[in-house]
């Protein structure tokens, strides 16, 4: 994909709701799977090491993707032993091994608001690492009102003493996709952004299938339902993040990571259709309607800020 594509402001921003949507249907996909594969709500062993696999298989995807691309077979040089090592660990295993382990301690709710926090700590942190992705007022109301969206959608949610350990768990885990939001956007420059997504998430997909393994996970993927799952979750994996990774590498983070307000939006909807949930409700239009707003606010800010 050309750059001058990627560094379109309309392109970009319809490149990142696709990836927003992609990942939206992860929602009731995992759920779907975790019903054709028989795991239970307290197995966090067969999770992670569902989990992994689907990273795992994602990195395969992409790497032979690249290699087809290229017509040649790509290898890790030394120089990208770091960057491949930090983001497959705080991308893909520390985020994914909080979320699977914290949402058994906390509601769907407060998941999806918690969740939503990572755009708002990229925008925040982000100039700190680049600096000519400026903090502004108007990203500022931006990320204001898409969150309210977000809250308006979960009626606002509720911590309590029972929730408290998930809910710190699941925080953890939005501040891995802040951080890892910037580290891709740091090492992505200079770096093919599909070789690097491709190796990172085989690298995290192996750490979280050991996780789940040694946790006393199981999975029997004779369950053709379930494997064919697995695929399309592996696939929305390889294609979101390979595309998400090129994005942050030509626009500024900010820009780009406010779009994760879509995806509990996204994830809702589509469980209502494919799940049957009662999802098809004014809040959730309110919502979309509002991080919409937030999003434009935030896209349309121009102070100090010029794309790489």
């Amino acid at each position: 994909m050309k750059n001058s594509i990627l560094k379109n402001r309309i392109t970009a921003s319809l490149l990142a709701m696709i990836c927003t949507l992609l990942w939206g249907t992860a929602f009731p996909f995992i759920k779907l799977g975790y019903a054709e594969l028989s795991i239970d709500s307290g197995d966090t062993g067969a999770k992670l090491l569902f989990a992994g696999l689907r990273f795992s298989l994602a990195g395969l995807m992409v790497l032979l993707f690249d290699c087809v691309k290229e017509r040649r077979i790509i290898p890790i040089k030394k120089y990208d032993a770091v960057p491949v090592i930090s983001l497959g660990f705080v991308l893909t295993f520390a985020q994914y091994l909080f979320t699977y382990i914290g949402i058994g301690f906390t509601s769907g709710t407060n998941t999806s608001i918690i969740t939503a926090c990572a755009s708002f700590l990229t925008v925040l942190f982000v100039p700190i690492f680049f600096r000519d992705d400026k903090l502004t007022a108007q990203k500022l109301i931006g990320c204001a009102i898409g969150f309210g969206g977000v809250l308006v959608m979960n009626q606002g949610g509720g911590v309590s003493a029972e929730t408290l350990p998930g809910d710190l768990l699941i925080f953890a885990s939005t501040v891995c996709a802040a951080a890892g939001n910037i580290l891709s956007k740091k090492f992505v420059q200079g770096r093919s952004p599909v070789a690097l997504t491709g190796a990172q998430l085989l690298f995290g997909g192996a750490l979280l299938c050991t996780a789940g393994i040694t946790l006393g996970g199981r999975l029997d993927l004779s369950n053709t339902g379930g494997a064919l799952i697995l695929i399309w979750l592996a696939f929305v994996s390889a294609s979101a993040f390979s595309l998400w990774t090129a994005l942050l590498k030509y626009n500024p983070a900010s820009k780009i990571s406010v779009f994760n307000l879509f995806v509990p939006v996204f994830g809702t909807l589509l469980s209502g259709i494919l799940l049957g949930e009662d999802s098809f409700k004014p809040a959730t239009f309110i919502s979309l309607g509002l991080i919409a707003i937030g999003i434009i606010l935030v896209n349309l800010s121009k102070v100090g800020e010029k794309n790489d």
